[in-house]
């Protein structure tokens, strides 16, 4: 009876031994982020890019699980402040969101997204300069014929306020002013949906939302097209950034580089709609500051 009760404590120690490595290895896991789930919250129009990584990622790195969710580039840039996810997803530089600790945050961009204006087939103009953007949008000028089209009212329709791709055409197109109180719409679908339905109606979109239903414009003479983004002759584009707080490292770190490699870049970007940021000639800071690679 003394043997066996001998044992059975021996047996207890082991398992209270074996049970606090298995506890420290998950807590060490946890803390070096590897094979803990990879969570990325934030903005809509990056959404489609992160979620095909994440599947692929999924598919080569077993046991690893990516989660991805939309709900804005400000909500992105809260959650990654706050610590609560793992990734930000932002079409915005920190900087440039208030309550944010841009400080404590590591910028990785990941793409480009250009942005066109568009507008109903019928208000006859093909190109507007970037100083007519900004008089249309905040309603100094509100008929077509002001710019050369039909004599035919303006309809303005926007983004959400908040959205990522409302605050970089208000600040890429329109030097920073504040579009005039108008219609809006959370999806770029449904904005184009509304341009093509509404006379007279003038809105922008993401390079992949082009489409014959609406009519695109140049602007200052130039098309909007990748190429032109590229080269830097095309204004009106934004990074595409995944924010970490501190340093990303283990799993984090990996699914950053996989969408950063050659082979993702080449399989995904284009084919999403966006501009692969190997590809850019030129970079270009929050405050403008064009500077040649």
């Amino acid at each position: 009876m003394q043997r066996s009760h001998r044992g059975a404590v021996i047996t207890v120690l082991v398992l209270a031994f074996i049970t606090g490595i298995l506890v420290f290895a998950y807590q060490t896991r946890d803390k070096n982020g590897s094979n803990a789930p990879i969570t990325a919250v934030g903005s809509t129009a990056l959404q489609p890019l992160v979620e095909a990584a994440g599947e692929d990622f999924q598919k080569s790195h077993p046991g690893i699980s990516v989660t991805v969710q939309g709900g804005g580039s400000g909500t992105g840039l809260s959650q990654i402040s706050q610590g609560a996810v793992s990734l930000g997803n932002s079409d915005l530089y920190a900087e440039e969101k208030k309550g944010i600790k841009s400080q404590d945050l590591v910028d990785h961009r990941v793409a480009v997204v250009g942005i066109m204006p568009i507008v109903n087939k019928q208000v006859g103009v093909n190109n507007l300069t970037l100083s007519q953007l900004t008089d249309i949008f905040t309603r100094k000028v509100t008929n077509w014929k002001q710019v050369g089209g039909a004599d035919q009212k303006i309809v303005l329709v926007n983004r959400a306020a908040g959205s990522g791709t409302r605050a970089a055409f208000e600040k890429w197109a329109m030097g920073g002013a504040t579009s005039k109180e108008a219609q809006e719409q959370d999806s770029s679908g449904m904005v184009k949906s509304i341009v093509q339905n509404t006379p007279g109606a003038i809105s922008y979109v993401a390079f992949a939302y082009q489409s014959n239903d609406v009519a695109t414009l140049n602007v200052n003479g130039v098309a909007p097209t990748n190429e032109n983004v590229e080269n830097g002759s095309y204004p009106i584009w934004s990074y595409e950034h995944i924010y970490t707080k501190g340093q990303a490292t283990g799993d984090t770190k990996k699914f950053l580089a996989y969408m950063n490699s050659t082979s993702f870049q080449k399989k995904y970007v284009e084919k999403l709609g966006y501009i692969s940021v190997h590809k850019m000639q030129i970079d270009r800071d929050r405050n403008g500051l064009i500077t040649r690679k």
